[in-house]
């Protein structure tokens, strides 16, 4: 096995944990009454985000847990993915 594979396999891990980070912040929305879609997820990234963190600062003055999470397995992904790539074969 070699370390472009080992990078690309925690490339795909982090984005799948992405994917669950932001349908749970969807899911949190829905529950405060934000009307989101399934549908236009992918266009609506950035306006989704941008309202679970303004929300979760109006709350609690700070923003929430899976807002930096979710910030935080952007990076991942985009690292990893770009160490692959630059990895020899």
């Amino acid at each position: 096995m070699n370390i472009r594979a080992v990078f690309l396999g925690i490339g795909a891990a982090t984005a799948l944990v992405h994917v669950a980070l932001y349908i749970m912040i969807m899911a949190d929305l829905d529950r405060r009454g934000y009307k989101t879609n399934i549908f236009l997820a992918r266009i609506l990234f950035g306006r989704y985000l941008k309202a679970y963190k303004d929300a979760t600062v109006k709350e609690t003055g700070k923003p929430g847990r899976l807002y930096s999470l979710c910030l935080l397995a952007i990076g991942l992904t985009l690292v990893f993915v770009i160490a692959a790539i630059l990895s020899p074969r």
